[in-house]
């Protein structure tokens, strides 16, 4: 393992590797990732989480400490970088006075109580990607883009823009999280994939949060999503009683995000509906 300025490079690894993105504070979602991942017999050296440990729900001391316990590698999303430095918002790349903006007040103001210093110290030395090798190829991971941590890229994203962001990544497959959203895009030989975040549901309806597996065979990747179910009544719960209530805690129950602001038509058009993703050979 080498850490050079902001990459670290996790070298060769073997066997799957699990990756996920966005805790977002939610203690009981991260409990959940953790023994699914023990029950899949995948040691913390293969286990790669996006980033945005701290955001909307109750729990962000606790998820901290859970994730830094675990002893996976972490990638700097916009939310460690913002409450690192202790910025005056959370950098998630909303426009101003949006409803998703607005939203970000509440609980951002929450998790700035919350963190200690030795924490911000923490979250500022966290690497901006994070590359490795499997079954011969290159992946990088990072949280939005390679250049722009805070950048939404979507399925329906044109695909110009995955040409180029895989260009700059220079890699065979290149996985993001930030945008909440599972999917992933074969681009001629090489791949943009997004693992989805486990912390709030995909605006399909379901509860349920998202990861992803890179299964190696042969000199062929195996990459497929899987679902997470936790107990997401009591994380909603958790959120109601230390005063969380401006409508992420209600979507942790129903999979409805409050807002649709960041997403683009197709995108909007798909809410409430059942996500199901095949898995793609690399």
């Amino acid at each position: 393992m080498k850490k050079s300025g902001i990459e670290l490079n996790l070298g060769r690894l073997s066997g799957p590797v699990l990756i996920f993105g966005g805790p977002y504070s939610n203690l009981a979602a991260t409990h959940a990732m953790r023994q699914r991942a023990e029950t899949l017999q995948i040691p913390p050296t293969q286990i790669i989480c996006t980033g945005d440990l701290i955001a909307y729900c109750a729990e962000p001391q606790e998820t901290l400490e859970l994730i830094r316990d675990w002893g996976i590698a972490v990638v700097q999303g916009n939310c460690e970088e913002a409450l690192g430095a202790d910025a005056p918002d959370c950098g998630c790349g909303f426009a101003e006075e949006t409803t998703c903006s607005l939203l970000s007040v509440e609980w951002y103001r929450y998790a700035t109580q919350k963190v200690s210093s030795a924490d911000r110290l923490w979250m500022q030395r966290l690497p901006k990607s994070i590359v490795f090798r499997l079954a011969g190829k290159r992946i990088r991971v990072v949280h939005g883009g390679v250049r722009q941590n805070n950048r939404f890229i979507f399925p329906s994203t044109p695909r110009a823009v995955k040409e180029e962001e895989l260009a700059l990544a220079d890699s065979d497959i290149l996985i993001g999280g930030h945008s909440g959203i599972p999917w992933g895009e074969k681009i001629a030989e090489r791949a943009w994939l997004n693992s989805g975040v486990i912390g709030m549901p995909a605006n399909d309806g379901t509860p349920d949060g998202w990861y992803l597996l890179l299964t190696p065979e042969d000199k062929k990747i195996r990459c497929g999503w899987q679902r997470l179910s936790y107990p997401a009544l009591q994380s909603s719960h958790n959120m109601c009683e230390v005063g969380l209530q401006s409508g992420y805690a209600e979507t942790l129950v129903t999979g409805l995000w409050p807002s649709l602001d960041i997403l683009p038509a197709a995108e909007q058009d798909r809410r409430g509906k059942t996500i199901r993703l095949e898995e793609i050979l690399c």
